[in-house]
């Protein structure tokens, strides 16, 4: 009994060592491609490939669809089956792989129908090709088998790879587009090679599922697919509907100090992607420890992450100057106002994603999400035409303290309290 125990948690222990490893990867070098790449390219090109990538990620959430949680459920309470483990992997990529080529399609109707998009036609079919390499990167099995080490390497890979494409061939504004091809060749490679082990190292069968099998997983991933959505009409679509309203160098201001934000942000990742599995699996027979460790989280968590936003508050004038070389007021003021994000991400994550779709409250959990992304676009179109990239930063900041009210209220008055 206690061997096991002692053999789970240095599971645990292991894939969060190997995906801190990579978050110190994936702080470090864009902390050194990203103020690279604004002196090179000047704040309004970035903020044409900050523009870009909000209509991408449109993209990249309708293939994803979920399954980055409930394919990782399903295969770490099944990782012992071999059958009904080929039935999932098998019933995701053909459902993904149906998702990329309506994207596609959809992505070459709105470039020659939108002005604003026609203009950069190149730029978003490059920029596509990142959605493809993350479809086919099956992120979701490899989080389910607790295999971070692979997941670890593969990423570690695609990014020294982008980050030395970058520094070598980049050296004007004219060179924007070489940005999402490299960002998407490293993502190509890596599909290709993690697809590859599911056939040769672990053995995964492919099939063609039974139209049984795959409208259960659509079925299984719609109120998280609906969710998802939902985040992205108050996070993504705040800087799409910035760049209708405003311009590249308005973009480039908000996503600068966004950048640094989300660059905080992923410190949080390797506990979210190690702990989710874990945390499912025991889920089914033990309540009361899942909710302990919680817990731990929130108040351990909580201190730290309230002491990096207050220092980022501090000193928004001084790493802005850092990144950009001049002391931008706009970009500063966008940092201050974005600076709570991090603590009340933190939040999200614990009442959200370890208790409420842990616990199969995933209806709950979609209904907070899709009602913040209802109020998320009249407050946009609001603030963002008067404001423009102080408005669009006021937006998210109102809105994520709105979803993480929400989800702590459900908790503390359900039957799973943590406080």
């Amino acid at each position: 009994m206690l061997s096991a125990k002692l053999k789970e948690y240095k599971t645990v222990g292991s894939n969060f060592a190997y995906l801190s490893v990579l978050n110190f990867v994936t702080i470090i070098l864009p902390l050194v491609t990203f103020p690279y790449l604004v002196e090179k390219l000047g704040i309004e090109m970035f903020g044409l490939l900050a523009f870009s990538t909000s209509i991408i990620t449109y993209f990249q959430i309708l293939t994803d669809y979920g399954f980055n949680l409930t394919a990782t459920k399903h295969i770490s309470q099944n990782r012992n089956n071999v059958r009904k483990i080929s039935e999932i992997v098998s019933s995701v990529y053909i459902i993904k792989l149906l998702l990329i080529v309506i994207s596609f399609i959809v992505l070459l109707l709105l470039i020659n129908v939108i002005p604003k998009l026609e203009n950069h036609k190149l730029l978003y079919i490059l920029t596509f090709g990142s959605v493809v390499g993350q479809s086919i990167f099956p992120v979701w099995y490899y989080q389910g088998i607790e295999k971070m080490k692979i997941i670890t390497i593969l990423n570690i890979f695609a990014k020294v790879l982008f980050t030395i494409l970058i520094f070598v061939f980049i050296k004007r504004k004219s060179d924007y587009f070489l940005v999402p091809l490299f960002n998407s060749l490293g993502f190509l490679i890596i599909g290709i090679i993690s697809s590859m082990l599911l056939y040769f190292k672990y053995k995964v069968i492919f099939y063609l599922p039974t139209k049984k099998e795959l409208f259960f997983y659509l079925k299984d991933g719609w109120d998280i697919f609906f969710s998802n959505i939902s985040v992205t009409l108050y996070t993504t679509s705040i800087l799409t509907i910035l760049g209708i309203f405003s311009n590249n160098i308005i973009v480039g201001y908000y996503s600068i100090a966004d950048k640094i934000v989300q660059i905080i942000r992923s410190i949080m990742q390797p506990v979210s992607q190690s702990l989710f599995p874990y945390l499912a699996s025991k889920a089914l027979t033990k309540k009361k420890e899942v909710l302990f460790l919680n817990k731990k989280m929130l108040l351990y968590g909580g201190l730290g992450m309230s002491a990096v936003c207050i220092l980022l508050y501090l000193l928004s004038d001084f790493i802005i100057f850092l990144i950009t070389k001049d002391y931008s007021s706009e970009s500063a003021q966008v940092l201050k106002i974005l600076s709570p994000i991090p603590l009340l991400i933190l939040f999200a994550n614990i009442f959200a994603l370890f208790t409420m779709i842990v616990f199969q409250r995933h209806k709950q959990y979609s209904s907070i999400i899709v009602s913040a992304g209802i109020i998320s676009i009249p407050l946009s179109c609001v603030l963002i035409p008067i404001y423009h990239h102080i408005g669009a930063a006021i937006t998210v900041l109102l809105i994520e303290i709105y979803v993480t009210v929400r989800y702590v209220l459900y908790v503390q008055n359900s039957d799973l309290k943590l406080f």
